[in-house]
């Protein structure tokens, strides 16, 4: 089975876990729904489109590896506050500014919330499509990353990727599988071990320590909220058993 192989590596990246009051806290692995929206960005889609995201999403079936740990191993907490009124205006990535409607003022006092992200943190992912034949395909998304309809972000939108997101095509039986026969993106700094995550059923057998539970990332495209769970696979291998730069595993 064909696999797209991407490689997400930003100054800041976050993948937004439960939000807290005002606290936006930062998972160790992108969600599923993250990535529904990053390749719908990519392929054009708008957020009206539901029904399109939402079958995108339970096409998908990734895996995801931290070739190099966050600096520092703790998340940055960035204190963010703004009072917005009607006629405000802002820059959108489609390149034109939106404004706000409403009343005078959309706050009595200025908004107030905390948000967490990664610094300097360089991630593979491995996906494919299922069913393979079914639109968008794996290529049409290879052509959406080549050349994307709207500027792509990883996690938010201050996150811009640092390098070019579609790396290569691989074949292989499982997410699991195809990301242990990809070398490293940035092997001389790697841990001794390599993280990684993928679905339940993907390869676990392939790793010596694992563990499994429940994810809650999956979103309801069409209510617009989060909660859907899924079961995924935790583990870690020794970095040595990835092959070198350069070697051939197609």
């Amino acid at each position: 089975m064909k696999h797209l192989i991407l490689t997400l590596e930003a100054p800041l990246m976050a993948f937004g876990g439960e939000t807290i009051d005002n606290l936006g806290v930062t998972r160790d692995f992108l969600s599923v729904s993250m990535l529904t929206g990053l390749l719908a960005n990519a392929l054009g889609w708008h957020r009206t489109e539901q029904s399109r995201h939402q079958r995108l999403q339970d096409r998908l079936i990734f895996a995801a590896r931290i070739d190099r740990e966050p600096y520092g191993r703790h998340p940055l907490r960035d204190f963010q506050t703004v009072k917005l009124r009607a006629k405000d205006q802002g820059w959108t990535t489609r390149g034109i500014p939106d404004s706000r409607a409403g009343g005078s003022a959309t706050y009595d006092a200025p908004h107030l919330r905390f948000r967490e992200y990664w610094a300097d943190m360089c991630i593979t992912v491995a996906l494919r499509l299922q069913p393979a034949e079914e639109i968008p395909t794996l290529n049409d998304l290879v052509k959406a990353l080549y050349n994307p309809a709207r500027p792509l972000f990883i996690g938010r939108k201050t996150c811009l990727p640092s390098t070019e997101i579609f790396t290569d095509v691989k074949d292989g039986e499982t997410v699991l599988a195809v990301l242990l026969k990809t070398p490293l993106s940035c092997p001389q700094e790697a841990p001794e071990r390599i993280r990684l995550l993928w679905p339940e059923g993907e390869g676990e057998t392939q790793t010596a320590s694992t563990h499994s539970y429940l994810l809650t990332d999956q979103r309801n495209w069409h209510s617009g909220l989060h909660g859907g769970g899924r079961n995924v696979c935790e583990g870690a291998v020794e970095t040595c058993r990835f092959p070198t730069p350069g070697s051939d595993n197609h």
